[in-house]
């Protein structure tokens, strides 16, 4: 991964607790797809989850309304969580930084060191090949909640 660094535990976890809003990129309404558990978690755990997928927008995923882009998205979006393939993952990040998210939060397996430094220089925290719902019970009592 270059000379990239993910943020330490402290900062990981500063990260996740003041986020509230989280664009999920690649949101599939297939239950066995990982991208649909972590929604459901993240769901599970307060935050407000907005699923981003061209192909089912309009509908539901979890109960929240799809949508195609993240240019869609009529809110502040303060976490952009990425389920797409490494190469896809930077035309992601640089719709991210164009709608003003904070942060950008690549899966496991999806590593793009040239997206994150964009995110970066655009100011914004980046997390790389990690999963937050691995990271929020790692860094977080069992039960925890976002405010």
């Amino acid at each position: 991964m270059s000379d990239f660094k993910n943020p330490d535990d402290n900062a990981t976890q500063a990260l996740l607790e003041r986020t509230r809003t989280i664009a999920l990129v690649g949101a599939s309404p297939k239950p066995e797809r990982p991208s649909n558990g972590v929604m459901k978690f993240l769901l599970s755990r307060g935050y407000h989850v907005i699923p981003v997928n061209p192909g089912q927008a309009g509908g539901e995923i979890h109960g929240q309304k799809v949508v195609a882009t993240l240019a869609d998205i009529s809110e502040p979006v303060d976490m952009v969580d990425i389920f797409r393939n490494s190469e896809d993952a930077g035309g992601v990040v640089d719709e991210a930084i164009a709608i003003g998210a904070k942060s950008i939060w690549m899966q496991l397996g999806v590593i793009n060191v040239g997206a994150a430094t964009r995110a970066q220089d655009a100011g914004l925290d980046v997390v790389m090949n990690r999963c937050p719902a691995i990271e929020i019970p790692r860094l977080f009592a069992p039960d925890w909640k976002v405010a």
